[in-house]
C-alpha cells in the first residue's frame, strides 16, 4: 500500500507539473490520477496535520481565506485548496502538492475547503481537528435534491471527525440539529441583531422544527431562515453564541463594521468586504480561531487585513471604474447579493448577470425564479441597463422581464469578449454576478486582457 501511495504522489506531482506547463490551472485532474491508482492515498498524506475543514452551503470560500489569514497572523506554516477544488480528488491533489513523495506533509496546518456532499468521503482520511459549519440552503437541485441529502452528507463528515471541535452557526437550525448528540466540543456562532434594514423577501428553507415540525418564531431575521428561532410546541430554539455580534455599526461599498462578542467582551471589527453574509463569515472565521486559542487580538488583527479571495466580492479597476464580481449559485446566496445591491449601492451602476448550466453550476437552473429579483426594480434610476450573458442568457433575461424589468433595459450579449468590451466602455461602477463556471471563464478574461493573476494563483 506504501509503494502505491508513493506512486499516485508521484503521478500527482508530474501530472500538475506538466498542466503547469501547457498554462491549465492543473487542479482536479492530477488528484483524480492520485486517487485512481491508491483510493487512500489522502489518508498517507494528512496523517500529522492539524487540518481546519469548512464546509457548508454558502461561505465555504471566503470562511476558509478569513482562516487562512489568522493562519498568517499566528505566524504557523499552512496550505490550503485556495483554488477552490473542493471533492476528494482536489483536495487529495492539494495534500500531494504539499507532501514529499514519501507521503510526508511539510506544513504543520491545512485549511480545506470541502464540498458538502464530499465531506463524508473526505473525512474517512482526514482525521480533522477543526471543523466550520458556515450554514445550509437548498442548492443545486440536480447535485443535492433536497435539504436533507446534504445534512446527511455534513452529519456523516461530522461523525467521521471525533477528534473535531466545531463551530456551529447558531443562527441557523439545520446546522444545530446536525450537532445534537455529539460528543465533539462545540462552539456556536451567531448574530445577535438584524442586519439589514430593508430584508429581500424570499422563501425559508426550513419554516418548520426539524423535531416537531411546528412553525418557528423568530424574534428577528438577519437573512433566509437565519436569526434567532424558537418553536413555541417543543422549545428547540437557537443556542447562545459564543462568539456573536452583538451590533452592526456600519455597512458601505467596500465593508462592514460590527461589534463583535468574544471571550464575553465587545471589540469593534472591521470586516474588510460588505454584505450581511460576509458577517457570518467573519464570526465562524473568530470562532474556529478563538478554538485554536488564537488571541482575541490577533483574531481582529486578521480579519481587519483580509482580502478577498476570487470572484467573492472580488474588485477591479477597469478603465478607471470599479468592478466588483460576486458569485451567485442558489436562492439564498443570490438574495443576499441583491440585499447588498439595493441596500448599499447610492449612485448609477451597471448591473450584469452571467448564467451557465454546466455541472459546476448546476444543470437545473430553476432556483433563478426562487431568487427575488424583483427587488432590483426598487433601485430605479440607479440601475438604468441590465446585461445578461452565459449559456442562458435567455432565460436570465426571461426571469428579469418577469421581474419587471422593460425589454428596452435588458441587453443579451452571449459572447464573453464583446459582454468585457461593453464593461470596459462603462462610465459607471459595474457588479458581476456569474454562475460558477461563468466566473472561471469570465475571471480567466479579465485575468488575461490586464494582466492579472489566474485564479489559482491568488
Amino acid at each position: 500500500m506504501k509503494l502505491r501511495a508513493i506512486i499516485a504522489i508521484i503521478a500527482c506531482k508530474l501530472t500538475k507539473f506538466l498542466l503547469r506547463v501547457m498554462k491549465k490551472g492543473g487542479t482536479n485532474l492530477p488528484g483524480k490520477i492520485a486517487v485512481k491508482i491508491c483510493p487512500s492515498v489522502l489518508g498517507v498524506m494528512a496523517r500529522g496535520v492539524t487540518t481546519i475543514i469548512i464546509t457548508g452551503t454558502n461561505g465555504k470560500t471566503t470562511t476558509s481565506r478569513m482562516v487562512e489569514q489568522c493562519l498568517v497572523e499566528a505566524g504557523v506554516s499552512f496550505f490550503c485548496n485556495k483554488s477552490g477544488a473542493n471533492l476528494l480528488t482536489g483536495i487529495a491533489n492539494e495534500f500531494a502538492q504539499n507532501s514529499t513523495i514519501f507521503g510526508k506533509c511539510r506544513k504543520k496546518y491545512a485549511v480545506i475547503e470541502c464540498d458538502e456532499a464530499a465531506f463524508r468521503h473526505v473525512g474517512k482520511y482526514v482525521d480533522a481537528k477543526y471543523i466550520i459549519v458556515t450554514n445550509i440552503f437548498r442548492d443545486q437541485v440536480d447535485r443535492f435534491t433536497e435539504l436533507e441529502t446534504t445534512m446527511s452528507g455534513i452529519r456523516a463528515g461530522i461523525e467521521n471527525s471525533p477528534n473535531a471541535c466545531i463551530a456551529v452557526n447558531a443562527d441557523c437550525s439545520l446546522t444545530t440539529s446536525l450537532v445534537k448528540g455529539v460528543k465533539n466540543k462545540i462552539i456556536y456562532y451567531g448574530v445577535d441583531c438584524p442586519i439589514y434594514e430593508d430584508l429581500v423577501t424570499e422563501v425559508s428553507d426550513a419554516q418548520y422544527c426539524i423535531d416537531c415540525k411546528s412553525q418557528y418564531n423568530y424574534e428577528y431575521k438577519t437573512y433566509g431562515h437565519l436569526g434567532k428561532y424558537v418553536c413555541p410546541e417543543c422549545g428547540y430554539k437557537r443556542p447562545d453564541a459564543e462568539v456573536s455580534v452583538t451590533e452592526v455599526v456600519s455597512s458601505d461599498l467596500d465593508s462592514t463594521t460590527v461589534k463583535l462578542k468574544i471571550s464575553n467582551e465587545d471589540k469593534l471589527l472591521r470586516i474588510n468586504l460588505p454584505g450581511g453574509y460576509n458577517v457570518y463569515n467573519a464570526i465562524s472565521a473568530a470562532a474556529v480561531a478563538k478554538g485554536m486559542g488564537l488571541s482575541e487580538d490577533k483574531i481582529i488583527t486578521a480579519l481587519s487585513n483580509f482580502e478577498c479571495g476570487f470572484g467573492r466580492m472580488e474588485n477591479f479597476n477597469i478603465g478607471g471604474k470599479n468592478v466588483r464580481m460576486i458569485l451567485i449559485k442558489n436562492p439564498a446566496g443570490c438574495n443576499q447579493v441583491l440585499n447588498f445591491l439595493t441596500n448599499t449601492v447610492k449612485e448609477k451602476c451597471l448591473f450584469v448577470t452571467i448564467v451557465n448550466d454546466r455541472v459546476s453550476d448546476g444543470t437545473d437552473i430553476s432556483w433563478l425564479w426562487d431568487a427575488n429579483f424583483e427587488k432590483l426594480e426598487d433601485m430605479g434610476d440607479k440601475l438604468p441597463m441590465i446585461y445578461v450573458g452565459g449559456a442562458r442568457a435567455d432565460d436570465m433575461a426571461n426571469r428579469l422581464k418577469y421581474a419587471g424589468r422593460s425589454l428596452d433595459k435588458i441587453r443579451i450579449i452571449k459572447d464573453d469578449d464583446v459582454l468585457l468590451d461593453e464593461i470596459d466602455k462603462a462610465d459607471v461602477d459595474v457588479f458581476i454576478m456569474p454562475t460558477y463556471s461563468a466566473m472561471l471563464s469570465f475571471r480567466g478574461k479579465i485575468s488575461k486582457r490586464y494582466n492579472l493573476k489566474n485564479y489559482w494563483e491568488n
